[in-house]
């Protein structure tokens, strides 16, 4: 349950006004009122440097999204070297991310400020939807990546997942998302409601389940809360530490085995981060709904800034990706650092930092820089 949806399945005419004096303090837009009209001056997000911040906040996030994100699939489009297993599914987490980015994150900005959901029915079922459905698809991306990853190196299995096979995968995680977070675009409402006490006139979206009970939405919070976060976890962190353990206890036999090796421990290095931070950013919001569908905190003076708070902190996680990428991988770093340079795009990124071009200068250059080194990919 979202702000959006506190009074959800009420009816106005059954709410008391002593309840709205009661609660205007901290009670968002929902079902039946606008606790938030400008007659009421308590809340805090009216304040003017308190909007600045969150417009900032999150103008930031979009735009670190969009264009880290976009830079992520760029890359492994264009250099061949970079066309592997992983980078199709880190691609994969970064279309997910860029949905977000760009359906959810403006119109829930705008109706944070607003109080009023001004972008009619179909935004108003396509919205949520779209967030809960691309927070699927990157759980489930990531804990496809840790499972091939166990499959290969626990198990020394050489050969991995062909293109088709990886495209496959991709595609049946993109429909169990769509199908899990199917009730978010099902049972939501959007209607114009009167309040007659205050003369007051708003469009409202919100969450209406079955039976107008919130028993149903403490169900499929709760169900959310396993399969999208601690069911996945478990089997990723299950699967990190059996990878972890099997690269510290292998022995190298030889130079090229030794830096393969390597490369896999930086990059098994990266993925965990990727998944910890996740895990981080979304923890705080999935205990403050599920606090809230439980009726704990809804009584909180400043419960719609906490939720934004929170809200805020888990969509940091579309755009930390790139950031770790350019980070701890020199493929990912050194592609970035041409993009922004207006280089010459070449043909192959070579990991220390040499590109492989159509022209010899190039090549001569790439050459004294990096000593000769093999191209090799995530």
């Amino acid at each position: 349950m979202s702000p959006l949806d506190l009074l959800n399945g009420t009816d106005a005419v059954q709410v008391k006004w002593d309840d709205v004096r009661r609660y205007h303090d901290f009670f968002l837009v929902n079902d039946s009122l606008d606790l938030l009209k400008p007659t009421f001056s308590n809340d805090i997000t009216k304040h003017l440097i308190v909007q600045i911040a969150l417009i900032a906040a999150y103008s930031l996030i979009i735009l670190l999204g969009l264009v880290g994100n976009t830079l992520v699939i760029y890359m492994i489009i264009l250099y061949k070297n970079m066309r592997t297993v992983t980078n199709y599914f880190i691609a994969n987490l970064a279309l997910a991310d860029l949905m977000v980015d760009t359906i959810c994150l403006p119109f829930t900005l705008a109706y944070t400020l607003l109080d009023e959901w001004k972008f009619g029915a179909v935004l108003c079922h396509l919205v949520p939807y779209a967030q809960a459905l691309s927070v699927h698809v990157s759980i489930l991306t990531l804990t496809v990546i840790a499972l091939e990853r166990y499959r290969c190196i626990v198990f020394h299995l050489e050969r991995r997942l062909s293109r088709n096979a990886s495209f496959t995968i991709i595609g049946l995680t993109w429909a169990a998302s769509a199908v899990l977070a199917g009730p978010l675009a099902i049972f939501r409402e959007y209607r114009q409601e009167e309040i007659p006490y205050i003369g007051l006139h708003i469009a409202v979206c919100s969450e209406k389940w079955p039976h107008s009970t919130n028993r149903d939405a403490v169900i499929y919070s709760l169900a959310m809360l396993l399969l999208q976060y601690v069911i996945p976890l478990g089997v990723i962190s299950y699967a990190y530490v059996c990878i972890w353990a099997k690269l510290r206890s292998h022995v190298s036999p030889s130079s090229r085995s030794g830096d393969s090796l390597h490369r896999r421990k930086k990059t098994t290095k990266m993925l965990v981060l990727v998944v910890l931070v996740f895990a981080l950013c979304w923890l705080p919001f999935h205990i403050f709904q599920l606090a809230s569908d439980l009726d704990l905190v809804l009584r909180f003076k400043e419960y719609k800034l906490l939720y934004t708070i929170f809200h805020i902190v888990a969509m940091c996680s579309t755009f930390t990706n790139p950031l770790l990428y350019g980070w701890m991988n020199k493929n990912y770093r050194n592609g970035f650092l041409m993009f922004f340079r207006c280089e010459h795009k070449p043909d192959t990124i070579h990991p220390e930092g040499s590109f492989k071009t159509r022209s010899q200068r190039g090549l001569i250059v790439n050459r004294h820089n990096d000593g000769g080194h093999r191209p090799t990919a995530v």
